[in-house]
This record gives C-alpha cells, structure tokens and sequence, in this order.
C-alpha cells in the first residue's frame, strides 16, 4: 500500500508494529502480507539501547534543533535520519508453512533491495555494512564505493514479522548533519562520508522511480496487499504511540 499521508512521526513509527500486532491477532492464517511504503516527515528513530544511553536527551534534543523529530523505533542497533527524501518500508507476513529465519530474512531481503539498485543503474550495489556507516548492519545495502544507501531491520513477534527498511533517495546533507549531531551526543564513533543517496549515485532518479522498483522487487516474493490503510490500524497506532516516545531526561 502506499501511505501517501504526512503524518506525526510517533503515529508514522506505531503503525508498522500495528500492522504486526494485527498480522499476529489474525485467526486467519495465510493471510496475504502486507506492504506499505511512506515518504516521512523529519524524524531520527532511537533504537532501545539509544534509549538507554546517559546521552540520549541531548541527542533527542539535537535532533529537535535542527527539525527533526525524535522517535523510538521498535527494531534495529542505532539511530537512523530520514525525511521526505527518504521512503521507508514495512512488509508485514504472517509465518508461513515453512518458518524463515532471521537470518534467511536478512539474506533474502538484502538481495532484493540489492537487485532493485541495480535494476536503477546503481551497477556497484552490494549488500553488507560499510566501514563507519550509521546504524551499522552486515545487511545494509550500498552502491559500493563507500555511501550506505538502504539500512534494514526486522522484529518478530508470535506468529509474525515484519521487515523494514529505510531508503534514502535524495537530499542526504540533512541527514548527515542531524546524525552528526546525534551520534556526538550518543558518544558513538561513524564516518559522516558514508551517508548517501540513490540520486547522487544515479542523477535524475526520483521518488516514483524508486518507489516502483520497490513494489517490483518485492512483488517477486510475495504478491502484498495494495488496499489503503485500515482505519483500524491507525486507531491501534494512535493508543500505541507513547510507546515511542524518547526519555527527556
């Protein structure tokens, strides 16, 4: 589905584990999965173990100066930036017949955005963490010379999962400023270099263009839900949004 609304960061970062908490209440197994993909507004989402760091109130307040909104993400290892140059993903699935694994996950998805770089002319795109990257992850995708394009995360929950990722487009000089700030506060060493964008690797792509390789590249594993958002599931959201809500101090 594609969510074409703007909406509050902490309602944004809810609805996916909505989706999830759904995916796992549903008596209906074999369920067809379900993927949504958004342009957000300004956020920088805090992991757990973020959260829990003596500088996490500095950090959210960084974010803040500079217009970004701090959330707490439910899935991942450190903070990430993104914006409305950015587009991320959910694919929620209940477990099939045959379980994956986390790791058989990982692999599967990091092809998959992989494949979809390439298919955009990115002919270097490679899955794995480049050295200094934000939010390090040995399934992050890049374009192979030293820019992380495409970071991904997974939480599971009984009877379901659910996959994201963040894919930045365009527009990375924000991104790399907040995080800068942000990673200085959380006292975490990275290399600001590494931040990149799809349309500096490939001048002249958009959000459109990457938006319909996405749903290709994920069409090729699973045929997902195109309907617009249940209701119901922002109404689950909505009384789950405190849940992300960052410490103050």
């Amino acid at each position: 589905m594609r969510d074409r609304e703007l909406r509050d960061p902490l309602l944004d970062i809810a609805i996916g584990p909505a989706l999830l908490h759904a995916a796992s209440r549903s008596g209906s197994r074999g369920a067809p999965p379900v993927l949504r993909l958004y342009r957000p507004a300004p956020t920088v989402a805090f992991s757990g173990r973020d959260c829990a760091s003596a500088g996490i109130a500095n950090a959210a307040a960084a974010a803040r100066s500079r217009g970004f909104v701090p959330v707490r993400r439910g899935a991942g290892g450190r903070a990430v930036a993104y914006h409305r140059g950015a587009l991320c993903v959910d694919h929620v699935s209940q477990d099939g017949a045959q379980k994956t694994s986390i790791a058989e996950r990982f692999a599967l998805f990091g092809a998959l955005y992989r494949d979809a770089l390439l298919g955009l002319g990115i002919e270097a795109a490679t899955v794995g963490e480049v050295p200094g990257e934000y939010c390090p992850g040995e399934y992050s995708v890049n374009d192979g010379h030293g820019h992380k394009l495409i970071g991904t995360a997974q939480r599971l929950v009984p009877g379901a999962w659910m996959f994201s990722a963040v894919v930045v487009v365009g527009d990375p000089d924000p991104l790399r400023d907040v995080l800068e700030a942000v990673y200085r506060e959380l006292s975490l060493d990275w290399d600001p270099a590494t931040v990149g964008a799809i349309d500096r690797a490939v001048p002249g792509v958009g959000q459109q263009d990457v938006e319909r390789a996405l749903v290709a590249a994920h069409a090729t594993i699973s045929a997902p839900v195109s309907e617009p958002l249940p209701e119901s599931v922002v109404e689950l959201a909505l009384g789950r949004a405190d849940r992300h809500r960052v410490p103050e101090g």
